[in-house]
């Protein structure tokens, strides 16, 4: 007698080998994706650090409030450069110091003639140069007019004189003594453009005549006499103690002729 069989054939045994081997194998893949996937995402991050299970969500942001437009800043203007400072130029060696003078003479009367120590130089304007430092005598004449002469110190250097001979020059003044009816006493008399006067300690016989007013002026070299006569007025008759008549007969000469030429009165 036949056993009966169960119809459901039991699989064979390297089949369910088989099977067991694929679950292995699908079980391994996945750990080792396990492992890989994240291995992979870490690359970038910091050695050690944890893997995280699952990306966390970015950040949420506010947008920035709108700034207002900024506008060009306008350009500075440059500044000045300083001018540079210019070297100063180096001082030019001082000359030398003249040795001798030079003499520029001038007149109010054209082409005067000019003397120095009796040499001609020449007619105004006349130069005289390397004229030797110290005194020396100077004489100008022009034609109508008095001859000038004076006594001049030349330094070394440029100098000017300058004649006039339209203008009234006086300056001169004698020692005299002023005799009386009774007596005398003794002054000076002075005289200049504007007139003559009579200097003295003695006040009643000190007087100041202006020209217009003079009627007399003379001198008489052999009594030593000088007169002087106030128009309408008193008489003064002076004397000198000098040896000789000389400084009255000088004074005398030099005054009259501007006398003259201020009233165009005669000597007298």
């Amino acid at each position: 007698m036949f056993e009966e069989q169960d119809p459901t054939p039991e699989p064979p045994s390297h089949g369910r080998r088989t099977l067991i081997i694929a679950a292995i194998a699908v079980a391994a893949v996945a750990i080792a994706a396990a492992w890989v996937v994240p291995m992979l995402r870490g690359r970038d991050e910091a050695p050690g650090a944890p893997a995280a299970s699952a990306p966390a969500p970015p950040p949420r942001t506010e947008p920035a409030p709108a700034t207002p437009e900024a506008r060009p800043e306008a350009p500075r203007p440059a500044r000045p450069r300083p001018a540079k400072k210019a070297e100063p130029a180096p001082a030019p060696a001082a000359p030398a110091a003249p040795t001798t003078g030079e003499l520029h003479i001038d007149s109010d009367v054209a082409g005067a003639m000019v003397f120095l120590d009796r040499k001609y130089v020449g007619n105004t304007p006349a130069t005289a140069t390397d004229v030797t430092p110290g005194t020396h005598h100077l004489n100008v004449s022009a034609e109508g007019y008095d001859g000038y002469s004076d006594t001049i110190e030349v330094a070394p250097g440029a100098a000017s004189v300058m004649v006039r001979f339209k203008e009234i020059r006086l300056n001169a003044s004698v020692d005299v003594v002023h005799k009386h009816a009774f007596g005398s006493c003794e002054g000076r008399l002075v005289a200049d453009p504007q007139g003559i006067r009579y200097e003295t300690t003695n006040r009643n016989d000190a007087f100041s005549m202006k020209w217009a007013d003079i009627e007399t002026f003379k001198v008489d070299y052999l009594k030593k006499i000088l007169v002087i006569k106030k128009r309408g007025g008193r008489q003064y008759n002076f004397t000198t103690r000098a040896p000789n008549a000389d400084p009255l007969f000088v004074f005398h000469r030099d005054v009259d002729k501007v006398r003259q030429q201020v009233t165009g009165a005669t000597g007298r």
